[in-house]
C-alpha cells in the first residue's frame, strides 16, 4: 500500500489512540494477575495484538471489546504453543520472554521479518543469568528464541541500550522463587522504565533502587491482582500529528485524549516543539498547535528515540541548523532510523547529514518524491507528515504498517483536512 500525501492545511480536533506502551504493560500484568482485570479504551493495533497472541499462548483468557476482559493466569504460566508468532512487536517480544522464563517446557518465540532483524540478546543473556534457559541461533540474540527452564532469581548485568528488557524484568521476576538483582549499563529510554515502576507501584509490588537506577532489586515471591484501569492516549503517536501542525503553514489543530502529566517518555516532544519556536497551549480540552516560524536548535533524544523521524522532519523546516544527538539507539529499532530518514528526506531535497548517534539537518525546501517507508510505522507517518508540507505530491511505501501502533492513521489525519490518501501500489 501506498500513500499519496499534499501540501495541506491541518484544521480541526483529532483524537489519539491509547498508549502502546501502557496497553502491552497492562495486558502482561493482568495476565499475571489472578482473576479478571477490565483495561478500558486500550490501544487495539498490530503490537497490542501481538501482546495478546502472547499472553494468551500462557494461558491467559482475553475478551476484546470497546474494553478487554483478561482473566489472568495467576503468576504460573503454562505453554500451550511450541511457537509464538510476535508480529512486529519487540516490547511484547522481550515482555513474553520474560513470561516464557518463568513457565515450565519449551517455546520458541519468533516474528516478522523486520522483528527477526533485532537484537534480543541482554534478555536472552539475562534469563540464563537467573537460571533459565534461553537460546537464539545468531550472536545478536535475534529471532527466533527457544526459551525453556524457569528463572529462579539472581544477579544479571544488562545493557540498557533499549529499555525494553530491564522492563521485562522488573515485571516477570517479581514472581521468581527468590530475590533479583539487575545491573544496567549504558542506560537509555528511562521514562519507559519508570513507566513499568509506575505499573508496579500501583500494584504494590517490592522494588528497590539507587539515584540513577544502575541498580533494581527486585523482591521475588510476589504476586499480581486484578485492577480496572483506563488506558492514556499515546504521545509517541500524538507526535506526528503535532509535528504536522507545526510545519504546515496555516494550520490549528486540537489534540484530544492526552494526558500531559502521564509518565510517557515522548510528552517531551511538546516541550521540544515549544523551543523550536512552536506556539502549543495545553488546556482541559487537549493540546491545541498553530503553525509556527520555527528556528534549529539541538534535540537530545535519549529518551525518546521514537521522536527522531518526526522531528528530523520538522527540522527542516526550522531556521538554521537543528542537531539531533544521544540517540543511537535509533539506529537498532524496526529499522536504522538514522539511516532511513537521512536516506528519504534526501530524495525530498533535505540538507542532512548523518552523526554517529544521530543527525544534522539544515532547513530545506522540500520537494515531492516517491519515498521507502522500509515497512516502519513511525517512518511511514513521519515521511507522510513531510508530504503535508512539501512542494508537490509525495509517494510513500509500505503504508500499511502504520497499524502496528496508529490504526487510523490516514482517516484521522483526513479528519484534519490532511490531503493523504491511500493507493494500492
Amino acid at each position: 500500500m501506498n500513500l499519496l500525501c499534499k501540501k495541506s492545511v491541518l484544521k480541526g480536533k483529532i483524537k489519539i489512540p491509547g498508549s502502546k506502551s501502557h496497553s502491552i504493560r497492562a495486558v502482561v500484568i493482568a495476565s499475571l494477575a489472578s482473576g479478571t482485570s477490565k483495561l478500558i479504551d486500550p490501544l487495539e493495533s498490530g503490537d497490542s495484538k501481538a501482546s495478546v497472541i502472547g499472553c494468551t499462548a500462557f494461558g491467559a483468557k482475553i475478551v476484546q471489546g470497546n474494553d478487554w476482559l483478561v482473566t489472568g493466569f495467576g503468576g504460573i504460566p503454562k505453554s500451550n504453543a511450541n511457537e509464538i508468532d510476535l508480529l512486529n512487536s519487540g516490547t511484547s517480544t522481550n515482555m513474553v520472554a520474560g513470561i516464557a522464563a518463568l513457565a515450565n517446557g519449551t517455546v520458541t518465540l519468533t516474528g516478522d521479518e523486520s522483528l527477526r532483524s533485532r537484537p534480543f540478546a541482554p534478555m536472552v543473556k539475562a534469563i540464563n543469568d537467573l537460571g533459565g534457559k534461553a537460546e537464539s541461533f545468531h550472536e545478536t540474540g535475534s529471532l527466533p528464541l527457544k526459551i525453556s527452564g524457569v528463572i529462579k532469581g539472581g544477579f544479571t548485568e544488562v545493557n540498557g541500550i533499549d529499555s525494553q528488557p530491564v522492563s521485562s524484568l522488573l515485571v516477570n521476576c517479581a514472581l521468581a522463587e527468590n530475590d533479583t538483582e539487575i545491573k544496567v549499563v549504558d542506560f537509555h529510554e528511562k521514562p519507559y522504565v519508570g513507566m513499568t515502576m509506575k505499573w508496579l507501584d500501583e500494584q504494590g509490588i517490592k522494588y528497590k533502587t539507587n539515584s540513577d537506577w544502575s541498580k533494581i532489586e527486585v523482591k521475588g515471591g510476589q504476586e499480581y491482582r486484578p485492577f480496572e484501569k483506563a488506558i492514556p492516549a499515546d504521545f509517541s503517536s500524538a507526535t506526528f500529528p503535532l509535528c504536522a501542525a507545526a510545519i504546515c503553514e496555516g494550520s490549528e489543530i486540537l489534540l484530544q485524549g492526552l494526558d500531559i502529566n502521564d509518565t510517557q517518555g515522548d510528552k517531551k516532544v511538546v516541550d521540544l516543539l515549544k523551543k523550536m519556536g512552536v506556539e502549543i497551549k495545553v488546556s482541559s480540552e487537549g493540546i491545541s498547535v498553530f503553525g509556527s516560524k520555527l528556528h534549529g536548535i539541538e534535540l537530545n533524544l535519549d529518551n525518546t528515540p521514537d521522536a527522531l523521524p518526526a522531528l528530523a522532519v520538522v527540522a527542516c523546516f526550522a531556521e538554521g541548523e537543528t542537531r539531533i544527538v544521544n540517540v543511537a539507539n535509533a539506529r537498532i529499532k524496526e529499522t536504522d532510523r538514522i539511516s532511513a530518514m537521512c536516506s528519504e528526506l534526501k530524495k525530498m531535497g533535505a540538507n542532512i547529514e548523518e552523526l554517529p548517534d544521530g543527525l544534522v539537518i539544515k532547513q530545506s525546501k522540500l520537494k515531492g518524491a516517491k519515498v521507502h517507508g522500509y515497512n516502519d510505522h513511525r517512518l511511514v507517518m513521519a515521511l507522510a507528515i513531510a508530504g503535508l508540507a512539501a512542494e508537490g505530491i509525495t509517494t510513500v511505501d509500505t503504508a500499511e504498517s502504520t497499524s502496528v501502533t496508529f490504526p487510523g492513521f490516514v482517516e484521522k489525519m483526513q479528519g484534519i483536512n490532511g490531503l493523504l490518501k491511500q493507493v494500492l501500489e
